[in-house]
């Protein structure tokens, strides 16, 4: 088996920032995928959320001029657990690519010299196998309101779930504040370890702001034992979007 990095790395408002992060110094070898062209379909957006998934061909697409394809293990990374790698992760496990780890720390993490400019990377065959029963929707998530087999969990910062007033300037982006009824704070970037009542539930499904952030909550569930967790993909940036019920406050 051969290995290749990939940087994921991204900053929301400012697109371009995550090739040009790259160009600036990447790990060796590192192929890019781009948040926006690569990881997302944005000619679905903003109907189906802010980072609506990409088809299988389009991903195909990606991951085959990234080098992914058999006998390839994927290791992912961006500034430390923003989201890009965890979507990566995310992604290549739903379409069928199970060969795949996110760096613990990202970047940062890399003790080696990092290299700038562009790479040359040889092109890959990739073939997706989408996988049946991680995803979950907006209308199920509403008829299942209530229901106790289901924990719902918001990865996004706590004053957002809670609907308060924010200076973060992405959650100007959301018609409506607030969060799914019933839903359970557990920002992303939370490093205690996941409550008992949530590793021990029938069922657990993730959202955040558009479903970038909530892999990483996937990620850390899959590394505690939870590997069936669904995500909504359209998350709160969908859902506000269609008129939707929501909660305030804690």
């Amino acid at each position: 088996m051969t290995y290749r990095f990939v940087d994921c790395r991204f900053e929301l408002l400012d697109p371009a920032a995550g090739e040009r992060f790259y160009r600036e110094g990447h790990i060796p070898g590192a192929a890019f995928l781009d948040l926006d062209r690569d990881l997302s379909d944005l000619s679905l957006a903003p109907g189906r959320g802010r980072h609506p998934l990409p088809s299988a061909e389009r991903f195909a697409v990606a991951a085959s001029r990234a080098g992914i394809g058999p006998g390839v293990l994927v290791i992912a990374y961006d500034q430390g657990m923003t989201g890009g790698s965890a979507r990566l992760w995310w992604l290549l496990r739903h379409f069928g690519h199970d060969d795949v780890a996110a760096l613990d720390g990202g970047v940062a993490a890399w003790r080696g010299p990092l290299r700038p400019g562009p790479e040359r990377i040889e092109p890959a065959a990739f073939l997706p196998r989408e996988r049946a029963g991680d995803l979950i929707e907006a209308d199920e998530l509403l008829d299942r309101v209530g229901d106790p087999r289901l924990v719902v969990l918001d990865a996004r910062a706590p004053e957002r779930y809670r609907g308060e007033a924010s200076s973060d300037p992405i959650a100007a982006l959301d018609p409506v504040s607030g969060h799914l009824p019933g839903a359970r704070s557990l920002h992303h970037a939370d490093a205690t370890p996941i409550p008992a009542a949530v590793l021990d539930a029938e069922e657990i499904a993730v959202y955040c702001g558009s479903g970038v952030t909530a892999c990483v909550t996937l990620l850390r569930l899959a590394g505690a034992g939870r590997p069936d967790a669904r995500l909504y993909a359209g998350s709160w940036s969908e859902w506000s979007r269609l008129g939707l019920p929501a909660e305030h406050g804690a």
